[in-house]
C-alpha cells in the first residue's frame, strides 16, 4: 500500500518541499524519500514490560513509515502477554502497522528473543527496539537514511555521538560501555563509539546471512552480532541518538555479569 501523498518522506511530500526550499536545502535538513513499497520490521523483545509496553508500541506506530511490529514475549511473568494480545487486536485493521506475536514457553534471554523475531521479519530493513522507553522510535527515519540512500548495510545508533538529549545516570555503566566498545573495536578493527547500543538496523538480506550463526541468548548478542557484521565486511554507519535510560528500580535488567559475558563473547568471536 502506497503512503498518502502528504505523508512525511513520501515522494510527493519531498517534491513539494524541494519546490518550496530547493533540493540542496532539503538535503541539508536531512529530508529524503522513503519508497512507497518500503517496509520496516521492528523486532521488540519483551520480558516483564507491562508498565511501558503499550506506550512504546504507540510511539513505534506513530512513526510515519509502513511497519511490521514483531513482539516476542520471552516468558514474561507479569501481564505483558495479555497486553501484546490487546495490541494485536487494536492494530489488526491498520495497514501501516502490522503486528506479529511470538511467545517463548521458557525464559531464554534477549538474544534468543531477537533470533525468533528476526526469523519472522519480512521487511526491507530490520531494527531492534527494546520494550522500555529508553530509546525514541521517532529517530527511525534518520537512522534509516544511510540505508535508504544506498550507503550502508548496517546502522548503529550511538548514545555517545552528537548533541541529542541524554538522561544523566550511572557513571560506571558509561565507563563499562565505552570499555566494551573499545575492546570490541580492537578485535573487529571497527571504530564504533557504542557497540552496546540497542538501536541496530540491518538490511534484511545482510541479517539473514548471519542469522544462522547467532547463538548468544542474553546480552552477549551485542558483541556477537558486531563481530559477524565486521567479518562479513558490511558497510556500517553510526548516527547519534537520544537516550533516556532507566534505573534498576524502574526496571533496568543488565548487570555486571552481563558485562563479564560480553568480554567473553568479544574474545570468543574475535579470536575464532
Amino acid at each position: 500500500m502506497p503512503q498518502p501523498e502528504n505523508a512525511p518522506y513520501s515522494p510527493a511530500s519531498y517534491a513539494k518541499a524541494c519546490e518550496i526550499l530547493g533540493e540542496s536545502v532539503c538535503r541539508s535538513l536531512g529530508l529524503f524519500v522513503i519508497p512507497d513499497d518500503f517496509l520496516l520490521s521492528v523486532v521488540i523483545p519483551v520480558f516483564n514490560e507491562e508498565k511501558t509496553l503499550s506506550a512504546l508500541v504507540r510511539a513505534v506506530a506513530e512513526v510515519p513509515i509502513r511497519k511490521q511490529m514483531i513482539l516476542v514475549d520471552d516468558c514474561s511473568r507479569d501481564g505483558s502477554w495479555a497486553i501484546m494480545e490487546g495490541i494485536a487486536e487494536a492494530y489488526k485493521a491498520d495497514a501501516f502497522n502490522a503486528v506479529t506475536l511470538f511467545r517463548h514457553e521458557v525464559n531464554m534471554g534477549k538474544g534468543a528473543a531477537l533470533r525468533t523475531g528476526f526469523a519472522g521479519a519480512t521487511g526491507d530493513v530490520v531494527v531492534v527496539q527494546d520494550a522500555d522507553l529508553e530509546y525514541n522510535p521517532g529517530e527511525y527515519p534518520k537512522l534509516l537514511k544511510p540505508i535508504i540512500e544506498g550507503k550502508a548495510d548496517v546502522v548503529y545508533g550511538s548514545r555517545f555521538l552528537g548533541d541529542s538529549a541524554h538522561r544523566v545516570l550511572y557513571y560506571w555503566h558509561s565507563v563499562g560501555n565505552r570499555f566494551l566498545t573499545m575492546l570490541s573495536n580492537a578485535f573487529t578493527n571497527l571504530n564504533l563509539t557504542d557497540m552496546e547500543t540497542c538501536y541496530k538496523l540491518f538490511r534484511r538480506e545482510c541479517l539473514m546471512e548471519i542469522l544462522p550463526s547467532l547463538r548468544q541468548n542474553r546480552f552477549g548478542f551485542e558483541p556477537e552480532v558486531t563481530a559477524y557484521v565486521a567479518r562479513r565486511g558490511f558497510r556500517i554507519y553510526e548516527m547519534g541518538i537520544s537516550y533516556s535510560g532507566r534505573t534498576y528500580k524502574e526496571g533496568k535488567k543488565i548487570g555486571w555479569k552481563d558485562g563479564v559475558r560480553a568480554i567473553y563473547c568479544i574474545l570468543k568471536y574475535g579470536l575464532t
